[in-house]
């Protein structure tokens, strides 16, 4: 099967290219659509030694160039980065004159209604809309929060070189669960998805383990023998919080976007209790784990076994 995936250097892509060269049914063609000026930088040249085809393609380009670098290709999958989710809208109209059997937008993360709860999301709906205004063919997968950007700090200090700088914060009263998934997952899991005949026009939810924050909390300091000061941060700060950023972010450029949209992400999965694989199932998803039954994603607790063992790594520094 011919794949062409945009962002194939970042960290979800990377996933998605690991995910897609282990697969061995099917057999997957990779092609990575990388800028003009990054075709010899060396992620391009270490995704060339992978055995990945490498092409030259910029999201500017009119829509009819961009047409012809995806000709013969069956599924196109986006990991574009945040600030240019509109930017699929061309690959998208370009996919549809080309001939691609199916789209997978750039999601990939929490579960969460469709609009007015996380920005990030609004702008990822736009996209899909689009995608159902041109009757492109579609596969929406979403994997909840990533097990790289849950753990909080150690008091030791042994775990700051793979998680998130600052003092950790706990959202609400810590009691609300949340789906979990490693990112070297999300390839294994989209491997299956685009596969699969089932999955086409729909959205597809897939995680690997279920917590609260407050279990995190306990299940670290279990295995760490070191003990958490526990900061909650209530709903109301939380809200205090969002309505700043709304009031100071001016669009995806902007550095309070991003605080908008963290804090956003916060109140919809620690305090609303969006990302479940119940509230998945209401917003018309499709579980991953029920479809692939026999596909076991990394625990959480093998997971801090790795951190604490100095195999982990950090994903935003």
């Amino acid at each position: 099967m011919k794949v062409a995936i945009l962002g194939a250097t970042g960290k979800t892509g990377s996933s998605v290219v690991s995910g897609l060269l282990e697969s061995t049914e099917p057999l997957y063609e990779i092609t990575a659509l990388i800028r003009p000026s990054s075709l010899e930088k060396a992620p391009a040249q270490e995704l060339r030694q992978k055995g990945v085809n490498v092409v030259a393609a910029d999201l500017s380009w009119p829509e009819d160039r961009l047409t012809e670098v995806l000709r013969g290709i069956e599924v196109v999958i986006s990991t574009i980065d945040a600030a240019n989710l509109l930017s699929q809208i061309p690959l998208a109209n370009a996919s549809k004159a080309a001939g691609v059997g199916r789209f997978a937008p750039c999601s990939f993360a929490t579960v969460a209604p469709p609009k007015g709860v996380i920005i990030l999301r609004d702008l990822k709906e736009d996209v899909l809309n689009h995608i159902k205004k041109i009757y492109l063919p579609y596969t929406v997968i979403d994997v909840g929060w990533w097990y790289q950007i849950t753990l909080p700090r150690l008091p030791s200090g042994r775990i700051d070189y793979a998680v998130n700088p600052g003092e950790p914060e706990i959202t609400g009263d810590g009691n609300t669960p949340s789906a979990l998934t490693d990112i070297e997952d999300i390839g294994r899991y989209t491997a299956r998805i685009i596969a699969d005949p089932r999955t086409l026009n729909r959205m597809v939810f897939a995680h690997s383990a279920l917590y609260t924050q407050n279990q995190v909390y306990d299940l670290i300091e279990k295995l760490s023998g070191e003990k958490i000061a526990r900061k909650y941060v209530s709903s109301e700060d939380i809200q205090a919080l969002i309505a700043k950023a709304e009031a100071e972010q001016d669009g995806p450029q902007s550095p309070n976007f991003y605080k908008l949209a963290s804090y956003q992400y916060r109140n919809s999965w620690g305090i609303r209790g969006d990302n479940t694989p119940e509230h998945a199932q209401y917003l018309g998803y499709l579980n991953a784990n029920e479809l692939f039954p026999d596909m076991k994603g990394k625990s959480f607790e093998a997971y801090c076994k790795d951190v604490l063992d100095g195999k982990g790594y950090a994903v935003y520094r």
